[in-house]
């Protein structure tokens, strides 16, 4: 039996007059318009399948496969609490989207690459927080689609729950991966010091992970994490508790009213978020010591928008309409940079504070790491 190949069958346009069809003739490409078509069942499929793959998430629909290799339907419903008929239905989505293998007769199982992504929180290509924070977002459409006909802003405590945890769990992973062993030694001279001992903020820390990873390396240093956000302070409190961390504290502040002096301040994927970031830096500059060092970690972009329209600037543009751009303007100022604003855009908000010096020191294909100095 000779192989098929799934072609997408373009519809005809629909009746038009004659001066339409003019016009038609004219302006519309059939082949452009199929393939924006089938670009749009695509990405009606990536949005319903990604909600799915947070309710396997939460059911343990993904752990309880990887212990047990193939299973049927019935099986995972049973060892998982379910029940069988929407599991055999959110098995055949997965499966139609490569996130599950489909054996044949009736049995699935995860292969060594889907077990990674799907289930290794530790892994920097886990996706779980990252379809998290996704189905999260969408759950403000409502306020947002009325925020886009007055200009107000979303604060960031305004969204569901779910947006704090699968922040936390989306970036932990690639700071797990990369801040210990790359981004702070990318920093002149930052890792000796830290391992002699210094005082260390993270300033809009949320659930604390990028502290608690630092805390952990470097036990000789004080680290103070913050965040305007109660519950998140909470939840890194219990964190750094349940790991046994002694060197870290937690406070509630904004990153223009946090306390002390510190030989290095930390901003990670949070000052295009500010409000304010021009006077958060000069906050920064009055917090440091006189050879002190910020660091900036921010999602990786272009300085010109042509440069940033790919898969990954897809993400974030979306992210930062639903999230970044509405959290600023729901701030004083309101100056929203958004989450691609770019290397220049953000050296021309750090000189403004009164810092001299400022380079790319490292970067990820998701993150661009920058050091200032007074």
């Amino acid at each position: 039996m000779s192989e098929r190949k799934l072609v997408w069958l373009p519809g005809k346009l629909p009746r038009q007059s004659k001066k339409e069809k003019v016009m038609t003739a004219s302006t519309i490409d059939q082949d452009i318009l199929t393939r924006l078509v089938g670009q749009a069942v695509n990405d009606m499929g990536a949005l319903l399948s990604g909600t799915l793959i947070v309710a396997g998430d939460k059911l343990g629909l993904y752990r309880a496969m990887r212990d047990r290799g193939s299973v049927s339907p019935a099986e995972l419903a049973e060892a998982t609490g379910t029940a069988e008929r929407y599991i055999r239905e959110w098995l055949n989505s997965q499966a139609a989207s490569g996130y599950i293998t489909y054996e044949g007769n009736g049995r699935y199982r995860l292969t060594p690459e889907q077990v990674e992504m799907l289930t290794n929180e530790e892994s920097p290509f886990c996706v779980l927080g990252g379809f998290q924070v996704t189905s999260a977002a969408t759950r403000a459409l409502p306020k947002l689609i009325e925020r886009f006909k007055t200009g107000e802003g979303l604060g960031w405590h305004e969204h569901d729950t779910d947006l704090f945890e699968g922040t936390e769990r989306f970036f932990r992973p690639g700071y797990m991966a990369h801040l210990v062993s790359s981004w702070l030694p990318s920093l002149n001279g930052v890792l000796s010091k830290l391992e002699r001992g210094i005082k260390v903020a993270d300033v809009g820390c949320g659930r604390g992970a990028s502290t608690i990873i630092m805390a952990k390396a470097f036990p000789n240093s004080q680290f103070v994490g913050s965040d305007y956000h109660d519950p998140s302070i909470e939840a890194a409190r219990k964190a750094a508790m349940e790991a046994g961390i002694g060197n870290c504290t937690f406070e509630v502040a904004s990153a223009k009213e946090f306390a002390g002096t510190f030989d290095l301040v930390c901003h990670f994927d949070c000052l295009h978020d500010l409000g304010d970031p021009v006077g958060a830096a000069r906050h920064v500059r009055e917090s440091l010591t006189a050879d002190g060092t910020w660091m900036i970690v921010e999602p990786y972009a272009n300085d010109e928008v042509a440069d940033n329209l790919n898969p990954v600037g897809r993400v974030y543009y979306s992210a930062s309409t639903f999230i970044c751009t509405p959290a600023s303007l729901s701030q004083e100022v309101g100056l929203a940079l958004g989450a691609q604003a770019g290397e220049s855009r953000l050296r021309d908000v750090v000189t403004q504070a009164g810092f001299t010096r400022f380079q790319r020191a490292a970067e990820t294909p998701f993150n661009i790491v920058l050091e200032a100095r007074p």
